[in-house]
């Protein structure tokens, strides 16, 4: 089966873990990086960190529901969308989408 795994917070990344033994995680969608602390150096969401370690690609778009970002998830093909803790709200066309 080929995912797409949508989520942002260290509370998701065991599910991309499982996801990623289970079948083919084709995109990682995480929201964008932060600037974050008193250097306001940007820091990577930790499901970002997890994804680049498993060697998967990434996607953080500012919009989630724009016509560029909607085509990027459609280019992919999943057969399943695994939405954890994301952060943003989906369109019913991104539901449709597998």
């Amino acid at each position: 089966m080929k995912f797409i795994f949508m989520g942002t917070p260290e509370f998701s990344v065991p599910i991309l873990e499982r996801l990623n033994e289970l079948g083919d995680v084709a995109l990682v969608v995480s929201q964008e990086d932060k600037r974050k602390g008193r250097g306001k150096k940007f820091t990577k969401t930790p499901v970002k960190v997890k994804a680049e370690e498993l060697g998967l690609e990434v996607f953080q778009p500012g919009d989630i529901n724009s016509t560029d970002a909607i085509d990027k998830l459609r280019e992919v093909q999943a057969d399943i969308i695994v939405v954890v803790a994301y952060g943003q709200i989906l369109t019913q066309e991104i539901i449709d989408l597998p």
